[in-house]
């Protein structure tokens, strides 16, 4: 019979971990690549919008809907790249891919990227091939809704001028929307009726 060897628990933890597949690995490194953006006249494109929508493993037809609803514009999918018309920033780009992951790619369980998305009548429905869990893909986009009711068009609101933007309006944020301010200096405190909310976007107007 052969001695019994004295096996220590951390060795044997580290050679499970060796021996998982790479495909599981991958999913902890999992990244969202970063939108090239480049602004071309009065246009703002995407050259690697393939690329995002390849990664997130959605229908680029789909990701690029989902944007221009959030974003508030028109604009065309050309090939593997988008292009919006009006400049439209990196960071807004940016947050709204990450909006899409989290109500159409990730997996409210596992928190795992390997996920599809399946039609069961009128309703999609997000399903894991990792831990099996699904959900209503709406779930996620009705909490989205109930947070909008912090900024509507026609209420006035007591706001902190952050920055200003390209054309001069000052820029306040609140919540995930920013809003654009006309006649605002930056670091001082207005009172703002909103004229109108498009996506994430609301422009308003000071009142004495």
């Amino acid at each position: 019979m052969a001695p019994e060897e004295d096996f220590d628990y951390e060795a044997l933890l580290d050679r499970a971990k060796k021996d998982l597949p790479q495909t599981l690995e991958a999913h902890d490194r999992f990244q969202i690549p970063e939108p090239d953006v480049m602004i071309e006249g009065k246009t703002t494109v995407i050259r690697n919008f393939g690329v995002i929508a390849e990664t997130l493993r959605r229908d680029p037809a789909h990701l690029y809907g989902y944007l221009l609803r959030e974003l508030g514009t028109a604009g065309s999918l050309e090939g593997s790249r988008v292009v919006f018309k009006g400049k439209v920033g990196t960071a807004q780009i940016v947050d709204r891919i990450r909006s899409y992951v989290e109500e159409y790619v990730l997996c409210s369980e596992c928190d795992r990227p390997d996920t599809r998305i399946v039609k069961d009548g009128r309703i999609l429905i997000l399903t894991c091939e990792t831990c099996g869990a699904h959900r209503p893909v709406h779930v996620r986009k009705q909490a989205k809704q109930e947070e909008a009711k912090d900024i509507e068009a026609g209420k006035t609101y007591d706001l902190m001028i952050e920055d200003i933007g390209k054309k001069g309006d000052g820029l306040a944020r609140k919540g995930k929307y920013v809003i654009y301010v006309p006649g605002s200096a930056k670091g001082t405190q207005v009172k703002v009726r909103i004229d109108k909310v498009s996506g994430n976007m609301a422009f308003g107007t000071r009142v004495a």
